[in-house]
């Protein structure tokens, strides 16, 4: 028998629209941004077309330095000798970390020399010392990024210099993004560091700014990677915090570094300014309870293994719905983990997202006796 519940908690007023992209205008030619928690594009205009991420790329670089890192094929403090193919990029006029030929730099600080200034010597350097040749370590991020689902990228140098083989999308980029945010927020913290000094080899030590102007402006904003080529213009992508939440933005086709900045900022505030996001569900906190039948418990408590949550826009009244749902009563042996039933939630009646809900707990077979009796007691009265 289908059973329902209502999560009456989640009357919220609020106001749903379909046509999202209404009431803003940004001067960039490809831009997409996307509420962290719950998934949903808030405003996107050619965000599948083909664009040249420029130093965006370092991302990746930076993903596939961690997952390395995570799995114990590399570490914080290995040294990595600097090749002349490295220590030339700082010689070229590209951003730099300003490594010098044959020096031991040690993965952290090549880290921050790529993800804080940008260092194209930095992203060479490391991905020779990773995987041998700049070219091995390509192989790792183009796998890197087929994983994530970015189907419109190919890199073809880890630094993101101008090159026709090294291209993406807006979209794309969020991916890896979101990923970098939801994965490694231990590691994330480096992109929100406004200064990095680098005590080099033969010459005073370097301090260099992060080139992330958002970060100046006191806004939340806690990431994640400036880009510049002529072909491309200026582009960013960037997340802000603001409370419980996070938005994030990536744009490009900016005209100048000034535009890049004032409207990255007022894209982010406008992404939180004309939208909720509400916690339907929190990852492993009960929310409601199921009937059980020949079980030691007559009820099991459950619970969703992910965060839920929904974004809608402002304004006007609308109610959001939250209903269990389930084939009960549950016959035990029930397992904790087994799924039980799903949680949908509606917006205006319409169905926006369904959820698997799993029991939160273990409930055994009752003795022989007591099932006999509960059996007699539901053909004689309906009650289990």
């Amino acid at each position: 028998m289908k059973l329902y519940k209502f999560l009456t908690f989640l009357s919220f007023f609020l106001f749903f629209n379909h046509a999202l992209n209404a009431d803003i205008n940004i001067d960039a030619d490809y831009l997409i941004l996307q509420d962290h928690h719950s998934e949903v594009i808030l405003y996107e205009e050619n965000a599948d077309d083909k664009i040249y991420p420029a130093s965006m790329t370092k991302i990746m670089t930076a993903i596939v330095t961690f997952d390395l890192l995570k799995n114990g094929q590399t570490s914080l403090d290995e040294l990595i000798t600097v090749s002349e193919k490295a220590w030339r990029m700082s010689q070229s006029g590209y951003s730099s970390m300003f490594i010098m030929l044959n020096d031991q730099v040690s993965v952290e600080d090549l880290l921050k020399g790529i993800i804080i200034v940008s260092g194209n010597d930095a992203c060479v350097a490391l991905a020779e010392g990773l995987s041998g040749t700049e070219k091995d370590f390509v192989i790792l991020m183009n796998e890197k990024a087929e994983e994530l689902g970015m189907y419109n990228t190919n890199f073809n140098n880890s630094s993101g210099i101008n090159d026709a083989e090294n291209y993406s999308t807006v979209r794309d980029i969020l991916k890896m993004s979101r990923y970098m945010i939801e994965n490694y927020p231990e590691y994330y913290s480096y992109f929100k560091d406004t200064t990095f000094t680098w005590d080099r080899t033969g010459g005073d030590p370097i301090t260099q700014g992060n080139r992330n102007p958002l970060l100046y402006k006191n806004i939340g904003v806690d990431g994640i990677k400036t880009g510049f080529l002529t072909v491309e213009k200026y582009s960013l992508a960037s997340s802000m915090k603001s409370g419980e939440r996070r938005i994030t933005a990536v744009v490009s086709g900016f005209d100048t570094k000034n535009s890049r900045s004032r409207q990255s900022a007022k894209l982010l505030n406008w992404g939180l300014r004309k939208f909720d996001s509400i916690k339907v569900a929190k990852k492993n906190e009960i929310i409601s309870n199921f009937d059980v039948w020949l079980g030691k418990k007559s009820k099991i408590e459950v619970v969703t293994y992910k965060d839920v949550y929904l974004t809608v826009p402002k304004r006007k009244k609308n109610i959001i719905k939250a209903i269990l749902e389930y084939e009960g009563p549950i016959k035990a042996p029930i397992k904790k983990g087994d799924k039980v039933g799903l949680l949908k939630v509606y917006i205006a009646d319409e169905l926006k997202e369904e959820i698997d809900v799993f029991s939160a707990e273990d409930v055994k077979r009752s003795n022989i006796f007591s099932r006999i009796l509960k059996s007699l007691n539901f053909l004689v009265w309906g009650d289990v």
